[in-house]
């Protein structure tokens, strides 16, 4: 099955990436920080800015060659093979799932403002709020995401009011002394607040659907990285700046305690309740992300194959949705705020570095088929910069987490001797590494011709290479059709080439991975069997594929782009608004695509010989009589094209418009006739009309009242109130 994803301009992938890093680094992380380096905070964190650049860097080059679903696992395995592969899911799983348990901590604890809890208590109820999340990444709840859109802008106007207020009122007497604990305590600093900035590279999981990914990923990371970087070096500053250290270095809810000392009580409410829903949000992202990485993992055969499963109602993976939580729950209740954040940090420090390596590998390999668009600029200085400043970040986190990072590589090798070890693809270095790089990972055998696993499946998804560019017609099939080899057939009758290309598409949540739906089902066999059938019987070349995305409207979009067809013919219900509240794929499409549109609402007329067109006068009505002639042809049906007129018509204005109708169907080739009919509700005629025909052709509605502009829920009435199937078109000006 093929995959199509949507495209993403940079104002999204941007708002993508800020989404990714606010949260628990400025509304928990601020106050612990501060305790180990003083109001040298702010330093920290724009260290920790230019530590990270590098893998931002360096992840925009892989993202953009290798625009992947699963984003680092895929590039380290691709790089160094499914043993560090098998390595970096664990530490990506892992690093995420404290992130997000982190964010719960702050969570409850911002929580317990409004309910005076006790700190053991407050853990409880973030172990219950996981559970809330649990269940929203079972069932696959899509308005979450666009509701978190809502949350980080909220987030970003709070903390913009809190520079704006607190900026003037810094003390600087709160500002000394600059280091509690000298040189060192401040690069200790800089690796605690690390996990800050670890959602910038988040978008590069997402390079596939990003518009021009060459320039907008890695420009979307520095931009959002400098974003980030200032607020959050000026908030760090207004906190050290306006709150006492003693009282700073104890507290995780900083953002609500500086609200209330520029604002008072109240205000300080309005920044606790921004707290709760930004770092509620967090976490449910976080679960959703995490999850994705042992379930790409167990598809990739490095882990049991139960961990693969997914919902059969929901589509979602059901195993590593409750694995992750239950971990996150573990982590919540047993170990400390500060542990939680300092072994975060130190699993993203681990992923960074090899991010960076990967590069080295990549270029210095030169695999053929490494050709990113963009290149990460000052290589490899850059690379070296990354990877050196991260071994020096691990040291500085102590000898906790990095005996924590060993145990990983050793788990993760015992892992993958266990489920792994048959896997047959390999990593680039093994494939093209010269011998002493080799020694560090691998037992050198050979040197013959590697074959991946996945490699022909994967190009075997790749729109560009299998769709018909020649097709005049696309058939988008969303499951929901009546006949499908109905819809099929009156795109045949619209055809004007030779080929129709006809795409069967699954959308499934954004908690699932494509590459875990491409399983062909009985129903797209069954599909595939009943559309070559209809080739054969109507002597029409028809190509038959199927795709999985999470986002129908720029599926069907890119279709119609990828194909340059004349025509897109999609079955239908009579909705048709894309409203500013309420938005639906078709009223997006009408708007978006370059092709001519024709929705066919199927009312179960098997045999068409007898079509009505009703249009307004002088609505490209040359254009409609040609496609209902086209029609008629294939069908052997005789057309009509009717004319309803306000009751007060003066007999000359009707024997106008009836004799400019005749001339307009002498080139016809079908038996045609001109109706004219008397009356106020072209509505209530059209539908009486239509008991007599077998098609009610239509063209598009020019007006829509407000409510279907503003919800888009208003159903197009001619068709809804027709008492014949009705074929909609909706004409481009080429």
């Amino acid at each position: 099955m093929k995959k199509l994803e949507r495209s993403l301009s940079l104002t999204s992938v941007i708002a993508i990436s800020i989404g990714g890093m606010l949260g628990s680094g400025i509304f928990v992380l601020p106050g612990i920080a501060a305790a180990k380096t003083g109001s040298s905070i702010w330093l920290a964190y724009l260290l920790a800015a230019v530590c990270i650049l590098p893998a931002a860097l360096s992840k925009s080059e892989l993202a953009t060659s290798m625009p992947s679903s699963g984003g680092t696992y895929v590039y380290i395995e691709r790089a160094f093979g499914p043993i560090l592969g098998t390595i970096s899911g664990i530490g990506l799983w892992l690093s995420l799932l404290f992130k997000s348990a982190f964010a719960l901590v702050g969570f409850g604890a911002y929580l317990s403002i409004f309910i005076n809890l006790e700190v053991w208590v407050t853990k409880y109820i973030a172990v219950f709020f996981l559970l809330i999340i649990l269940f929203l990444n079972i069932l696959g709840v899509k308005k979450v995401g666009k509701v978190q859109i809502i949350i980080v802008t909220i987030s970003l106007i709070s903390l913009g009011l809190v520079l704006v207020f607190g900026l003037p009122n810094v003390s600087p007497q709160l500002l000394k002394p600059f280091l509690t604990n000298g040189q060192m305590g401040l690069f200790s600093t800089v690796a605690f607040v690390y996990i800050s900035y670890a959602g910038v590279t988040k978008v590069a999981a997402i390079a596939g659907e990003i518009k021009n990914p060459g320039r907008n990923l890695p420009l979307a990371m520095i931009l959002s990285l400098t974003i980030m970087a200032t607020i959050y070096v000026f908030i760090a500053f207004v906190l050290v700046g306006n709150i006492p250290m003693e009282s700073l270095s104890k507290d995780i809810k900083p953002i609500y305690t500086i609200a209330q000392v520029l604002g008072g009580t109240y205000i300080g409410y309005i920044a606790a309740a921004v707290g709760i829903i930004t770092l509620f949000s967090m976490a449910n992202s976080g679960v959703l992300a995490a999850s994705r990485f042992p379930f790409a993992m167990a598809i990739d055969k490095l882990l049991p194959e139960f961990m693969a499963r997914i919902h059969s109602k929901y589509l979602t993976p059901i195993t590593t949705i409750i694995m992750t939580c239950a971990a996150m729950a573990l982590v919540i209740l047993f170990l400390d705020v500060e542990k939680i954040a300092k072994l975060a940090s130190a699993f993203m420090v681990m992923i960074f570095i090899l991010v960076n390596a990967c590069v080295i590998v990549l270029r210095e390999t030169a695999a053929q088929w490494y050709n990113p668009p963009y290149r990460s600029p000052m290589y490899p200085f850059v690379q070296l910069f990354g990877i050196l400043s991260g071994i020096g970040l691990l040291v500085f986190l102590g000898m906790g987490p990095f005996l924590v990072i060993i145990a990983i590589f050793v788990i993760g090798t015992l892992i993958y001797f266990k489920f792994g070890k048959d896997a047959t693809r390999t990593g680039i270095l093994k494939k093209y590494g010269h011998r002493p790089a080799l020694y560090l990972f691998y037992k050198r055998k050979d040197r013959g011709k590697i074959t991946y696993r996945n490699n022909q499946a994967l190009e075997a998804r790749n729109l560009d290479g299998n769709l018909a560019s020649d097709a005049g017609v696309v058939v988008p099939l969303l499951g929901n059709e009546r006949s499908p080899e109905m819809l099929v057939e009156i795109a045949a009758a619209i055809n004007k080439r030779d080929k129709i290309q006809v795409v069967n598409i699954t959308e499934v949540p954004n908690q699932t991975i494509l590459d875990a739906m491409v399983d062909e089902s009985p129903r797209i066999n069954s599909l595939d069997r009943r559309i070559s059938r209809l080739a054969d019987s109507q002597k029409i070349t028809i190509d038959f594929e199927s795709a999985v995305t999470h986002e129908i409207s720029d599926t069907i979009h890119e279709l119609s782009n990828q194909t340059h067809c004349d025509w897109l013919v999609m079955g239908w219900n009579g909705r048709a608004h894309n409203g500013i509240l309420v938005s639906n794929p078709i009223g997006w499409l009408l708007t978006h695509i370059d092709s001519d549109f024709a929705l066919f609402k199927d009312d179960g007329v098997r045999y068409i010989s007898k079509v009505l067109l009703a249009l307004r006068p002088g609505r490209k009505d040359k254009n409609f009589i040609a496609i209902a002639d086209r029609i008629c042809q294939f069908y052997n049906a005789s057309l009509t094209l009717l004319h309803v007129v306000p009751q007060n018509s003066d007999a000359l204005t009707m024997k106008q418009m009836e004799d400019h109708s005749k001339k307009l169907l002498q080139k016809a080739s079908t038996k045609s006739e001109v109706v004219l009919l008397k009356n106020d509700d072209p509505i209530a005629a059209i539908s009486k009309e239509s008991a007599s025909y077998d098609l009610l052709i239509l063209g598009t509605p020019q007006k829509d009242n407000w409510i279907s502009i503003l919800f888009g829920t208003g159903k197009d009435k001619f068709t809804e109130k027709s008492a014949c199937s009705v074929l909609r078109l909706t004409m481009k000006d080429h």
